[in-house]
C-alpha cells in the first residue's frame, strides 16, 4: 500500500455538475444575502445605543462568524461551479478546512454563551449587570474564538498526516474532515477519534448547556404573573432558539454521519444547509423575531430617508 501512496497536490471535488450557471447564480445570491444581512446586523448593533447590551454584543460576533463561514467556502464554490473540473489545491484544502472547523467550533461555544446570557437576564436580573459585565463579555467572546481555532488546529494537524492513493477525489463541494477521511488510504483512526471527541465536547456539550439554560428560562417565564412580561421574554428568546435549533441539527447531520456515509447528493445538500444557507438565515430570523432589531432598522431607514 505504501508504494501506491502519492504526494497529493490537489483534490478533485465531485459534488459539482459541470458548468451550471444556475448554481452559480444561486450560490452568489445566497452569499450576497449573507453578507448584506450580517453586515446590517453589525451596523445596527454598532450605531444604535439601545443595542449596546451583552445580547447584541454576542449577536454581532455571531454575524462575524457567519460572514467568515460563507467567505471560507462560497468564493471557491463560485470559482469551481463553472469549471469543467472542480479542484482545490492540497494546501488550499487544509486552509479551508482549518477556518471552516474553527468557525464551527466558535459558533457552538458562542450559541451556548448567548443562551447563558438569556438565562442570566431572565432568571437572575438583579445579578445580570455583574454576571455579564463588559469584561466578562469580551473574555467570553474571545474564548469562543480561541476554542474554535484550537479545536480546528487539532483536526487540521491530523488531516495533514493523512496519505492518499492515486487521484484524490472528495465526495463534496468543499474541504471538510469527513470527506477527507473517506478519501484517505492511510490510518484515519486518530482523526476519527478526534472527530468523535469534538462531537461531544465542541458540539454536544454546548447544546446541552443551551437546553439546560432554556429549561430554566421556561420555568421562570411560566411563573411570571404578567402576560406581557411572558410575551416579551419569549420574544427575546425565540429568535435565539430558532438559530440554535437550525445550527445544531444541521451540524449533527454533517459530522455525525452513518458509517457508510451519505450519497453524494445528500452530502452536498446537508453541507449546503449547514455552511451556506444557515449563515444567510440567521440575520433574517433575528430581524423577523426581534422587536428591538426591527426598531433599530426602522430608525436607520427613517434617518437615511430624512437625510436624503
Amino acid at each position: 500500500a505504501g508504494e501506491n501512496q502519492t504526494q497529493v497536490t490537489e483534490f478533485t471535488l465531485l459534488g459539482f455538475s459541470h458548468g451550471q450557471p444556475f448554481l452559480f447564480v444561486l450560490f452568489l445570491a445566497i452569499y450576497l444575502a449573507t453578507l448584506l444581512g450580517n453586515s446590517a446586523i453589525l451596523a445596527l448593533v454598532s450605531l444604535d445605543r439601545h443595542l449596546h447590551s451583552p445580547m447584541y454584543f454576542f449577536l454581532s460576533h455571531l454575524s462575524c462568524l457567519d460572514i467568515c463561514y460563507s467567505s471560507v467556502t462560497v468564493p471557491k464554490i463560485l470559482t469551481n461551479v463553472l469549471r469543467t473540473q472542480a479542484t482545490i489545491s492540497y494546501r488550499g484544502c487544509l486552509v479551508q478546512m482549518f477556518f471552516l472547523m474553527g468557525c464551527a467550533g466558535a459558533e457552538c461555544a458562542l450559541l451556548a454563551v448567548m443562551a447563558y446570557d438569556r438565562y442570566a437576564a431572565i432568571c437572575q436580573p438583579l445579578r445580570y449587570a455583574h454576571a455579564m459585565s463588559r469584561g466578562v463579555c469580551v473574555t467570553a467572546a474571545a474564548g469562543c474564538w480561541l476554542w474554535g481555532m484550537l479545536d480546528s488546529a487539532v483536526h487540521t494537524l491530523l488531516a495533514s498526516r493523512l496519505s492518499f492513493c492515486g487521484t484524490a477525489r472528495l465526495q463534496h463541494i468543499f474541504c471538510d474532515v469527513p470527506p477527507l477521511l473517506r478519501a484517505a488510504c492511510s490510518n484515519t483512526h486518530p482523526s476519527e477519534v478526534a472527530l468523535h471527541a469534538a462531537s461531544v465536547f465542541v458540539g454536544l456539550s454546548p447544546f446541552l448547556l443551551v437546553i439546560v439554560s432554556y429549561l430554566r428560562i421556561l420555568a421562570t417565564v411560566l411563573r411570571m404573573p404578567v402576560a406581557t412580561s411572558r410575551r416579551k421574554a419569549f420574544s427575546t428568546c425565540s429568535a435565539h432558539l430558532l438559530v440554535v435549533t437550525l445550527y445544531f441539527v444541521t451540524a449533527n447531520l454533517n459530522y455525525n454521519r452513518p458509517s457508510s456515509g451519505y450519497s453524494l447528493a445528500t452530502n452536498t445538500l446537508v453541507s449546503t444547509l449547514y455552511c451556506i444557507v444557515t449563515p444567510m438565515l440567521n440575520p433574517l430570523i433575528y430581524s423577523l423575531r426581534n422587536q428591538e432589531v426591527q426598531g433599530a432598522l426602522r430608525k436607520a431607514v427613517r434617518g437615511k430617508g430624512a437625510r436624503s
